[in-house]
């Protein structure tokens, strides 16, 4: 760098003002070149996993969540006390239904709530602040959990609400859960009907998903779909493998162990091969049905169940 200094004041002052100088010696004006550096190989970039290791779900792990929202004890129980003590109390209550499996702990939280008043855009729906969503993903992150945005659209479309939560959705623990009993068309008015979607509308979020997960290079994302009466779901069956989603479908359904193994069988006889089995308890409302089903009988049903999600 000094040479680089020196050197335009030399060329300023002229090459006769050099030589004038008494016993200065003989000085070439052009510098020195430096040697090339030899190029730093830029390293690879370690693959971006999942909370608990590895870049595949299924058949490593058994997902095992709560479902809530922030200060909402009705909506399930992660909305009740202490969010992490919440989270650790989940974990232990998941070990009884791993046979053999790692336990890939599971925070649903519900992001897009539906309501039966239109709201200021029509669409019977409001959406969580990122605030919160960051604070749970913060917390989830804690517990090597992985944090699943549920949504409940109303008279939105799924596509335009996951999309709205794209900044959540290119990190490697999260991932979506669909609750299409609650999206409805227009001139519908949610908890008034049943809403419902299609195979041609998960396919739009699966490819949605899908492209980010490629652009971003991220491990599997799990993808759920909630449902409690077969026609939640029209034309199931052609619900396509994307890549990198992993398509889970919760049977959900309130009631006595018999009834909910009932719906249960109903709603997985024709289970598409590109879907994963799930199922969800009612703490309170399945209780007043009859006993909570117990672990072994949640892992006695068939298909096996890979997401077990408690209310």
């Amino acid at each position: 760098m000094l040479a680089a200094v020196v050197l335009p004041l030399l060329i300023g002052c002229g090459a006769e003002q050099v030589a004038e100088q008494p016993g200065a010696p003989a000085t070439s004006t052009a510098p020195t070149p430096s040697p090339t550096p030899t190029p730093t190989p830029t390293p690879t970039p370690e693959p971006v996993e999942l909370p608990r290791g590895g870049r595949e779900i299924f058949p490593k792990y058994r997902l095992f969540g709560y479902s809530g929202a922030p200060n909402a004890p009705g909506q399930g129980r992660l909305g009740i006390g202490d969010l992490a003590e919440r989270v650790v109390e989940m974990e232990q209550r998941g070990q009884p239904f791993l046979a053999g499996r790692e336990i890939m702990p599971v925070m649903e939280l519900i992001v897009t709530t539906v309501h039966a008043v239109p709201g200021n855009d029509g669409m019977y729906r409001t959406r969580l602040d990122d605030a919160a969503i960051t604070e749970w993903l913060s917390v989830a992150r804690d517990h090597d959990a992985m944090l699943l945005l549920n949504i409940q659209p109303g008279r939105a479309e799924f596509i335009d609400e996951v999309k709205a939560y794209e900044k959540f959705l290119v990190h490697p623990d999260v991932g979506l859960a669909l609750d299409p009993e609650w999206a409805v068309d227009d001139g519908q008015i949610p908890g008034r009907v049943y809403g419902s979607t299609d195979a041609a509308e998960l396919n739009e979020v699966g490819a949605w998903v899908s492209d980010l997960i490629a652009e971003h290079d991220l491990p599997e994302k799990a993808v759920i779909y909630h449902q409690l009466h077969p026609d939640i779901v029209e034309n199931e069956t052609d619900i396509e493998a994307h890549d990198g989603v992993v398509w889970i479908k919760s049977v959900d359904g309130i009631g006595s162990p018999a009834a909910k193994t009932d719906t249960w069988r109903r709603l997985t006889e024709q289970l598409p091969d590109t879907v994963h089995p799930g199922f969800k308890l009612f703490y309170e409302e399945d209780a007043e049905h009859g006993p909570l089903m117990t672990p072994e009988q949640v892992m006695a049903l068939e298909p096996e169940v890979e997401y077990v999600l408690y209310e």
